[in-house]
């Protein structure tokens, strides 16, 4: 509002707004509250918009924040903006969670609780509303959402959440006036503000606009962003927003803007020219202009959108649409609807979205707002035809329309007051005639059909979805679909717009050349025909399931046939197809089909009210007909030449997603076409059209110019098996809804054992929705049940992770196996191979045949509706009776083409015939013969016409065939009835065809009765040129069909008589027998139904049984023939061969993988042979699995194991207690580190360090806890040499290999298994083995100085050899392995000291390692694979002679302090620090290092002298960690009262790890040095068995007499005085008691404690924010051993180039990580440089996975696979077992 300045009042006006703009807001605001809460307030009003005026000038650049402030400030009054929200949100009066999401959220939907399929919640709505047990599923919202809890509308109001149940709204206190006052006078004025900033910052989009339409929409988001945070106050302030969005006075005040402020003036002409460049025009404008204006004025628009008109068959809008201002005129009266144009015209910013959607749970703002979005539904249509980013816009669009038309009150209001039918249609019809092109199917000169064009953006992008999407859900209410289906003009619309998409995307075959480019156009073509199409017709079909809506499906069934006469004359088809085109796209054909199917099934409707004349009919059925002909001949690569995509097309046809609305209902409507026409004229027409006439002739050879010789069988067996089908399949002829879904749920289970979810995905949704329980219909589970049994997953060490599968019950395999079920659902022809297979095996299994290959069992069939009786009238048609007879002659008589599978269908059509009888009149029986000149039987039942025998055959063969070379003169006995069957002969069908239509459409049923004979037609397949040299010849036949089979019977028996003339009374003994098994018991089983149904045929049976048939003469074939057959056998007897190579191969490697399985490590096996009493020369022989050749490990030619080297943090990682530790899942819990393994031992190595000399230190303790190196073998051995030229020639290979060839790895060239070094084997001969075993009698006092004298000997350096180079290399590959941390820990890095504690910690981690396998303890059975392949003996040896490099310097040689009482010697220099006391010491170091130093090979007495000494110093150690640990008191007692009795007693009660563990590291240590098994006992026995074994007790057992530790020690010198001199070094430290104490006992390590419900994962870290960059990660990952949150693949958490998850598994488990990806449930392995994906310990319900989340139903935890996936992480076997490698480049 401007006011003038020259009035006085106005002066003083202009005054007050400068004076109130320098003022505090604050204070502003609150003078201006108390101004506008007098009763004349017209001061204070003035005052505020003098103001409102200067603060929001739209002159201003948004940026400028100042604006908003002052808003915030004036709307809050004195108090601050976040009292004033919260003072707000206590009156909070909605009913309606209403919660706003957008792409990504995380939400949940409950079919249980919803009534809109499309409702959805929040996770806090739903983790507080009850829905236990309910079928609910957690998802990632695609186009964002809204929370619909306590919409009643939309979802039961048992599903709401505790707080939305509790309807709060009804005790909220009433808004006081005052509160909202201010927000009422300034919040217009901030709308119209950032109306005109949208107003302004509007340019019509080109390349260059398009980024400042983004600009401006940045500049806004300030302000769009406090309108979201006004509507999140809740309920008050939402009302107070919709009276301003929606009031017409103030929208109309504010809009134009004042005469003098030209700024508005010119916004609001922007506006309007925006408006116009739409397309749209003003109503007012409309009026203006005149009639003839609009049109003009949409056609430019038209052009604007780029489409060229000129080529393409556009169909105009005017004459059919109801009124065209739906596409033209747009009139805005209110904000709301200004703001949503700006909205369409920005293509929906993400906020403004959000925004007006917040506004949702206000119930008159939703009402407005419906009505508002679909006032401009044609304008969002028309944006989104331009939008580049058609994606995004199609997310948004959705996300607010499933918001409105979910709910069906408001869909039915804005249907009957604001059209909204009429709009969607018209707008769908509009958006696909942009894309229109001439139909190119049968007449494509002439024809007027016009369809869209597939590879059209609008197609190719499924642009046209939201509409649709839209359009379905809409349908799905009742209310609102019955209207649509009671307006006939709208039906007549929607049918037009259905005929877009009939016939698109034809296919045109190539004959000559390989088509060049490969379109993909079918994808968009089946989407279009399943969203556009088949989705709306089941939406509508739902609504018409009762006798009430008869009338709704006779008015489509009416529409469909006038658009399908429409369509045929438009494409202008007669009666003949062009040859050589499909079209899968039928939607009219499917309409029709699925309608008429619904009228019979449910509506009581008769079908013959339904159903067109007969020519009509005809014309119906030809293009489903050659749809299913087209299929075959795909498969038998007829179309070969129009490359993959054509197969494609013929898979999805069949898919289970579109089978239900493409081949179900085109085989249904091909049913009710064979039920109501001339069967003898459908069954030729599908021979015709499968291509097969010229084939079903009795001569041998024939001519067939349409399909090649390998064509012939497959398009044969096409043909029969879609008869077969055809007469078979009752989908929509009678079976119950629960039926289909057995069938279905069978068909699928016996082509291969399903998980739930493929399950539920393969079976087509309708007519049964997986989803909820459908009234009166069995529930999917339920069904489940009775049909398959549930496998669960099995899991062993080294398997693949299975998953929980569904197998078939063995009564389903018995009595439901339906192969043409199976059949039908194939997408892969692979597929029915399999379900044969497991049938064959099923029936093996139980016995019911093991002989030979079983043929697809006979299924009885439900009865047909009565509707379609005719149906069975095919089986009884007298040209499929001379098919049929044909082919079990060419069969029994081995002519070319003729397979198992051909018999198989005719025995299946003969059954079926059987087994369907049709009624017929009693006169039929008794016709005479000469009433049937035209026929080969008599009548056109099938039972009269098995035994009826033909005798004469007239045939047209080339002049070169066999039949010719014989008498040329006709048999004596030759009849005019003979020649009669002659004329008849097959080939005329097509003739027979013709004549059939010819006499419906003329009427003439008179001219019918005498019909001429017909013609032979053969010459209509052979191109002109090729001259058809044919002659007649007569075939001597004398055969009935029953003869044939009793013939084939023998045949297939390859018995003379194989059936007695008396079987058929054996038969009658046992009827079951026929249920299973191969072509004989088939055709006893037909033999035996003819008999029992007929005498005649029992007699005929008897007969033919009786006589003696001579065998079958040898044919005198043609060389052609003879040269299929050759190819046949030839064929047959290669595919033997092969099955006889492939058994040989895989028993072959069975016994390889046997014997792999036992490798024992080479030096061990040799060993155990040796008894201590055979002592021999020999040495030992390894085999090199590259060369093959046997032999010892040579100085020269050194042999090595295969080993694997890896870095290993697992042993760091173990704690105290054996329970592992808790994931946290909450703030509150913790996971402390500092208790583990590798914690305590860096702690207490760095206490030394403080104290002691640093290479005293190095010496005292073991490393490797964390980043030890581990050393593993498959015990696979081979020559180094060769080894190298193997890796060369891996290096030179092309092919991608899972590991680097550059970094030594390679994969062991017998086994596969994945290794990186080869560890050289040591020449030895096997008396050393023995010298162990020589009996000692030497006092404990001279082996120890034996052992000092051996400990002074100087290491050697080993001769230059190749042996020695490559242990050098060994080496340094075992150096490389780990990382440079883990190796020093002294003070000087990379000194000897270094070195040395490196190398014997190699030793204690392998030694540690293999106690873990073992599971701790010696005595528990000793290990499994892992023992047998040990390769410590080799280790031991590498390192044993890399040791003796270093030299101890005697005078610190820890020896002499552990045996000898040392004179004392003087304090060292004051700068240099003390060694480490003896009793700081770590005892099983000691001996490593004492083992490894020593002169090799070791003498086993000496070795237990060094056990003997450790053990007094171990003893020692225990017993001042139990005194440092003594009360006062206790202390007191003992020092007065202690003896030597006393110790004795108190000792087995001393620290159980003092006294079992060191033996048993000892124990392990013995058992590669000395290569014999040690001892294995019971666990409480452990250590007195491992005292025996160790030397330091009597071996004999002692069970009486109890075992005391201190029996075990054995001192040299006084063991007073050595025990004082010991605890003399500690007296005076500091520290003293935590280094006295040492944690020698560990649990087994652990993987992190999972909670058992994923769903608490998931919630607590989706939505965490990284500890690094303070962000949620996009994939937040966890570490399953330490529990810390890392980014998996954030860049922002990257660290010197490598990425958080690597980084972590660097330093957590040495280049070993385990990762859980919180998004996707699934767990991944990082190893070294190289990941892969280990699969999910998370599982549902039905022990399946769920990765990515898809399924989002809920998870637990998979015990055993956890299980699996620990023993791979504590036995290092992720690079054996997981074979799916790749590397990460730092990118994880």
């Amino acid at each position: 509002m401007q006011t003038n300045c020259e009035d006085p009042v106005g002066g003083f006006e202009c005054m007050m707004a400068a004076l109130l703009l320098r003022r505090d807001k604050k204070s502003t605001a609150a003078h201006l509250k108390s101004d506008l809460n007098r009763t004349d307030n017209s001061s204070g009003v003035r005052q505020l918009q003098e103001l409102l005026d200067s603060v929001l000038n739209p002159e201003k650049p948004p940026a400028d924040t100042e604006a908003l402030d002052w808003c915030k400030c004036l709307i809050a009054g004195e108090e601050g903006f976040e009292e004033f929200c919260k003072t707000v949100r206590s009156y909070d009066n909605a009913t309606l969670c209403g919660l706003v999401w957008t792409a990504n959220f995380v939400a949940y939907r409950c079919r249980t609780c919803g009534i809109s399929p499309c409702m959805s919640l929040c996770a806090e709505c739903f983790n507080n509303g009850d829905h236990t047990g309910h079928d609910f599923n957690m998802f990632r919202s695609q186009a964002g959402g809204a929370c619909d809890c306590g919409d009643s509308n939309v979802m039961r109001e048992t599903g709401f959440c505790r707080r939305h149940r509790l309807r709060t709204g009804e005790n909220v206190p009433s808004v006081p006036r005052d509160l909202l006052l201010m927000s009422e006078m300034v919040l217009p004025r901030f709308i119209i503000c950032i109306i005109q900033y949208l107003r302004d910052g509007y340019t019509e989009p080109d390349t260059s606009a398009e980024r400042d339409l983004q600009k401006v929409l940045q500049q806004l988001e300030p302000q769009i962003t406090f309108l979201e945070e006004l509507t999140k106050m809740g309920g008050a302030m939402r009302t107070v927003l919709t009276k301003i969005l929606t009031n017409q006075q103030t929208f109309k005040d504010l809009s134009m803007g004042q005469e003098e402020n030209v700024f508005a003036k010119k916004n609001y002409e922007n506006y309007l020219s925006a408006l116009k460049n739409s397309g749209l025009v003003s109503v007012e404008e409309k009026a203006q202009t005149g009639a003839a204006e609009p049109t003009r004025g949409s056609e430019t628009g038209e052009d604007q959108d780029g489409q060229s008109i000129g080529q393409r068959k556009r169909v105009k809008l005017s004459s059919s649409t109801k009124d065209p201002s739906i596409m033209d005129s747009l009139k805005h009266k209110c904000f709301l609807e200004e703001l949503l144009f700006w909205t369409i015209k920005y293509e929906f910013p993400q906020k403004m979205v959000t925004f007006l959607l917040n506004m949702l749970p206000d119930q008159d703002y939703k009402i407005t707002f419906t009505k508002t979005f679909v006032q401009h539904y044609a304008f969002i249509m028309k944006t989104l035809m331009k939008s580049q980013e058609s994606d995004t816009m199609s997310n948004r669009i959705v996300h607010i329309s499933v918001q409105l038309f979910s709910n069906e009150d408001l869909a039915r209001h804005v249907t009957e007051e604001c059209q909204l039918l009429d709009i969607m249609v018209t707008v769908l019809l509009y958006m696909m005639e942009s894309c229109l092109i001439k139909s190119e199917l049968q007449d494509e000169e002439n024809s007027r059909h016009v369809v869209v064009n597939c590879s059209e953006a609008l197609l190719k992008n499924n642009t046209y979805w939201p509409l649709v999407s839209d359009f379905i859900n809409i349908l799905s209410h009742q209310s609102v679909a019955k209207k649509f289906l009671e307006d006939h003009s709208l039906l007549m619309l929607w049918m037009s717009f259905v005929s877009f998409f009939q016939g698109m995307n034809l296919n045109k075959r190539e004959l000559s050349e390989h088509v060049e480019f490969e379109s993909q156009t079918y994808y968009a073509a089946f989407a279009a025909e399943l969203e556009a199409c088949a989705q709306p017709m089941w939406g509508l079909l739902t609504h018409c399931k009762v006798k009430e809506t008869q009338e709704y499906t006779k008015t489509v069934v009416r529409y469909c046939l006038e658009t399908l006469q429409i369509w045929f004359d438009a494409i202008g088809f007669v009666d003949e197809l062009a040859p050589n085109q499909v079209t899968f796209h039928l939607p009219l054909h499917r309409y029709y089909a699925m309608f008429l199917s619904k009228a019979v099934k449910c509506q009581g409707l008769d079908l013959e009210s339904l159903l067109p004349d007969q020519e009509m009919l005809m014309r119906i059925m030809v293009h489903p007909l050659q749809i299913q002909a087209s299929l075959s001949e795909i498969h038998s690569n007829m179309w070969v030449r129009n490359g993959l995509q054509i197969k494609g097309q013929a898979m999805t046809y069949v898919q289970s997603h579109f089978c239900n609305s493409m081949i179900d209902p085109d085989i249904f409507l091909l049913q009710v076409c064979a039920s109501r026409l001339d069967p003898d004229y459908f069954i030729s027409s599908v021979f015709e059209r499968f291509k097969v006439v010229d084939l079903l002739t009795m001569a041998s050879v024939h001519q067939n110019t349409a399909l090649d010789g390998e064509q012939e069988r497959p398009m044969l067996e096409g043909a029969l098996t879609f008869l077969v089908i055809l007469s078979s399949l009752r989908i929509h002829l009678g079976m119950a809804d629960d039926e289909i879904l057995r069938a279905e749920m069978v068909s699928q289970l016996c082509m291969n054992d399903r998980t739930h979810s493929s399950l539920l995905d393969l079976i087509p949704e309708n007519p049964n929705p997986k989803s909820g329980i459908v009234p009166g219909s069995c529930s999917f589970e339920e069904m489940l049940s009775a049909v398959a049994d549930f496998k669960a997953p099995v899991f062993e060490l080294g398997g693949s992770m299975q998953q929980g599968m569904y197998t078939p019950k063995a009564e389903v395999w018995e009595k439901e196996f339906d192969p043409i079920m199976v059949i039908l659902r194939t997408v892969y022809r692979r597929d029915v191979q399999s379900a044969m297979d497991r049938y064959s095996a099923f029936l093996k299994q139980s016995g019911m045949h093991t002989t030979g290959n079983p043929w697809p069992p006979y299924k009885e069939r439900t009865p047909l509706h009565p509707c379609y009786k005719g149906l069975d009238r095919l089986l009884h048609c007298k040209t499929l009776h001379i098919v049929i007879f044909t082919l079990l002659y060419k069969i029994w008589l081995d002519h070319s083409n003729m397979s198992e599978h051909v018999l198989c269908m005719v025995l299946y059509l003969i059954e079926l015939g059987l087994d369907n009888q049709v009624e017929e009149d009693k006169g039929d029986e008794v016709r005479p013969s000469e009433h049937c000149h035209d026929s080969w039987f008599p009548g056109t039942n099938l039972l009269s016409n098995l035994h009826h025998v033909i005798n004469y055959v007239r045939v047209r063969v080339p002049e070169t065939a066999p039949e010719v070379k014989r008498e040329r003169e006709p048999p004596a006995s030759t009849s005019a009835e003979a020649s009669n069957f002659g004329q008849a002969q097959v080939f005329s069908l097509v003739a027979e065809r013709r004549r059939k239509f010819q006499e419906i459409i003329n009427r003439s049923s008179t001219e019918a009765s005498q019909a001429v004979r017909p013609k032979s037609s053969s010459t209509r397949w052979v191109p002109p040129g090729t001259p058809p040299q044919l002659v007649t010849e007569i075939l001597e036949i004398h055969e009935s069909m029953l003869s044939l089979l009793i013939k084939l019977h023998q045949k297939l028996s390859a018995k003379q008589n194989s059936l007695s003339a008396t079987w058929l009374e054996d038969m009658d003994a046992n009827p079951n027998r026929h249920a299973h098994g191969d072509g004989i018991t088939a055709i006893e089983r037909i033999l035996t139904k003819a008999a029992t149904r007929s005498h005649q045929s029992k007699r005929s049976i008897q007969e033919i049984c009786g006589k003696v048939f001579p065998p079958v003469a040898p044919k005198k074939n043609s060389p052609t023939a003879k040269k299929t057959m050759d190819k046949e056998e030839r064929r047959q007897r290669a595919r033997e061969r092969q099955q006889k190579l492939l058994a040989e191969f895989a028993s072959r490697q069975k016994s390889f993988m046997e014997t792999a399985m036992d490798v024992e490590s080479p030096d061990t096996e040799a060993a155990m042979d040796l008894g201590a009493s055979e002592v021999k020369e020999s040495e030992v022989l390894y085999d090199c699995v590259i060369c093959g050749q046997s032999g010892p490990s040579t100085e020269d030619r050194p042999t090595g194991l295969v080993v694997l080297l890896q870095a290993s943090s697992v042993l760091g990682h173990r704690c105290k207690s054996d329970e592992a530790k808790k994931l946290p899942t909450t703030d509150e819990e913790r996971i402390y580190p500092a208790d583990t393994c590798g914690a305590a031992h860096d702690v207490r190595l760095a206490l030394m360090q403080s104290f002691f000399k640093d290479s005293s230190c190095l010496q005292s303790v073991s490393i490797g806890w964390d980043g030890g190196v581990y050393v593993q073998t498959c015990g696979h051995t081979l020559h180094i040499d060769c080894h190298k030229s193997y890796m060369e020639s891996l290096r030179n290979d092309q092919v991608m290999q899972g590991f680097s060839v550059d970094k030594g790895e390679f994969t062991c060239p017998l086994c596969r298994q994945f290794a990186n070094s080869v560890l050289p084997c040591r020449p030895g001969r096997s008396t050393e083995v023995v010298s162990w075993h020589m009996p000692s009698n030497k006092k404990t006092s001279v082996l120890v100085k034996e052992v000092e004298d051996l400990q002074e000997q100087l290491g050697f350096f080993p001769t230059e050899s190749n042996l020695s180079k490559e242990m050098e290399l060994v080496i340094k590959d075992i150096k490389n392995t780990t990382q440079r941390k883990y190796m020093d820990y002294g003070k000087n890095p990379g000194s000897p000291d270094n070195d040395f504690l490196f190398m014997y910690s190699v030793a204690r981690t392998n030694l540690e390692l293999e106690l873990v396998h073992r599971g701790g303890n010696l005595c528990s059975g000793g290990a499994s694979g892992a023992a047998k392949r040990s390769c410590l003996n080799q280790l031991f040896h590498v390192l044993a002679m890399h040791m003796r490099l270093y030299s101890i310097d005697s005078a610190y040689n820890p020896w002499t302090r552990l045996t000898q009482v040392a004179p004392s010697r003087d304090n060292c220099l004051d700068d240099e620090r003390p060694e480490v006391p003896m009793l700081f010491r770590d005892c099983p170091s000691l001996l490593i290092i004492f083992v490894l130093t020593m002169p090799q090979p070791l003498r086993k007495e000496h070795f237990i002298c060094l056990v003997r000494m450790l053990y007094n110093l171990q003893y020692t150690q225990a017993l001042a960690a139990l005194s440092a640990k003594f009360s006062p008191e206790e202390r007191q007692a003992w020092s007065t009262s202690g003896t030597l009795k006393k110790v004795m007693e108190i000792s087995p009660s001393l620290p159980y790890c003092c006294f079992v563990l060191y033996p048993r590291a000892l124990g392990y240590l013995y058992h590669p040095i000395i290569c014999c098994p040690v001892r294995l006992l019971l666990l409480f026995q452990e250590f007195s068995g491992l005292a025996g074994c160790l030397g330091l007790l009597d071996p004999a057992p002692q069970p009486s007499n109890p075992m005391y530790s201190a029996s075990c020690l054995d001192w040299t010198v006084s063991a007073f005085d050595l025990m004082s001199q010991w605890c003399s070094e500690v007296t005076g430290l500091a520290d003293t008691q935590t280094l006295l104490v040492q944690d020698l006992q560990w649990a087994s390590p652990h993987l992190l404690h999972l909670p058992d419900n994923y769903n608490t994962i998931f919630q607590y870290y989706h939505k965490k924010a990284c500890t690094a960059c303070k962000k949620v990660p996009k994939d937040p990952a966890l570490c399953l051993v330490c529990g810390t949150f890392v980014c998996l693949k954030g860049l922002c958490c990257k660290q010197h180039g490598i990425c958080e998850c690597v980084w972590h598994s660097q330093h957590c488990g040495a280049a070993t990580g385990i990762f859980l990806l919180i998004n996707a449930s699934v767990i991944i392995i990082i190893r070294g440089h190289r990941f892969c994906l280990w699969g999910s310990v998370y599982l549902d319900a039905h022990g399946e996975e769920d990765r990515d989340l898809r399924r989002g139903k809920p998870l637990f935890l998979c015990v055993e696979r956890y299980r699996v996936l620990e023993q791979q992480w504590v036995s290092h076997t992720f690079d054996h077992i997981n074979k799916r490698w790749g590397p990460h480049y730092n990118g994880l």
